[in-house]
């Protein structure tokens, strides 16, 4: 065969700024396929009708089309399957802007929470107004002495078909208002799980109105907590206020962040209505 206006593997390599890898792939499926392969050295050779064919592969690749749609297109050119190929992409080019702009949302959260978790005087109780809020809810009576405890009922929580939920702090316990009033607090009444705005969650939510709190924060996790309680309720006491529903208790910097527990930070809200 003359090979005079033919072009070795590695030139077409070189000119189209692909790997001769790439260029063996689009051969093995079938999507571009050599002018001439020398029977002795097993070489590949390409000719002008095979730079046409990569042109419209390299074009349609920028634009992120799958390899199987283009070679559905390659195998049935015509100008309406092109136009049906392009709007095609362009849904799925936006429904990746729009997965990647909840990513976005996601990874500001937990900035700003790392942050506020940082940044926020510890110790010391203080009146706060936490936003509305999305939770899932799970009653489940338990004493917690370590991370483990909490294990098999987190478990419960992830209920959700539609994706992973990421539970990296946002996974809370919670004490019954009922309990809090009787000052009894070495018993959790229910374990929770605080959604993102965005979060995709298809199990049962409890949507939880703009509410006033009293918080602490400290140094250390749930093992730590029975002597804030005490102090958080001293300080309901003295201000005369009442308890209107469930404690929110989270460990905001735990394991999922830090290795070193002295840098753990917890913190628990209780809801209060002023007399």
């Amino acid at each position: 065969m003359d090979r005079k206006n033919l072009f070795p593997i590695g030139e077409v390599s070189r000119l189209f700024h692909i790997s001769v890898s790439s260029l063996r792939h689009y051969e093995n499926i079938g999507l571009l396929t050599p002018a001439y392969i020398s029977p002795d050295s097993g070489y590949r050779y390409y000719g002008t009708e095979q730079f046409e064919v990569l042109n419209t592969i390299r074009y349609l690749r920028v634009l992120d089309m799958p390899l199987s749609e283009i070679e559905d297109f390659l195998k049935n050119k015509d100008i309406d399957r092109i136009e049906e190929k392009l709007r095609q992409q362009k849904e799925a080019v936006l429904k990746k802007q729009q997965e990647l702009k909840r990513i976005e949302q996601k990874i500001d959260h937990r900035l700003n929470w790392l942050m506020d978790a940082g940044n926020t005087p510890l110790d010391s109780v203080s009146l706060v107004q936490l936003p509305v809020c999305r939770v899932v809810w799970v009653d489940e009576p338990m004493k917690v002495d370590g991370s483990a405890d909490m294990e098999a009922p987190i478990r419960k929580l992830d209920q959700s078909d539609a994706e992973a939920v990421v539970f990296l702090g946002k996974v809370g316990l919670g004490i019954s208002a009922k309990h809090l009033k009787k000052a009894e607090t070495s018993q959790y009444d229910g374990i929770f799980l605080t959604l993102d705005q965005e979060d995709i969650y298809t199990g049962e939510t409890l949507d939880l109105p703009e509410t006033l709190c009293v918080r602490i924060r400290f140094r250390g996790s749930h093992t730590e907590a029975p002597v804030q309680y005490k102090k958080l309720l001293d300080y309901i006491e003295k201000h005369r206020m009442q308890i209107v529903g469930f404690s929110r208790e989270v460990t905001l910097i735990d394991y999922g962040i830090t290795n070193d527990t002295d840098k753990f930070v917890t913190e628990i809200c209780i809801p209060v209505r002023c007399e």
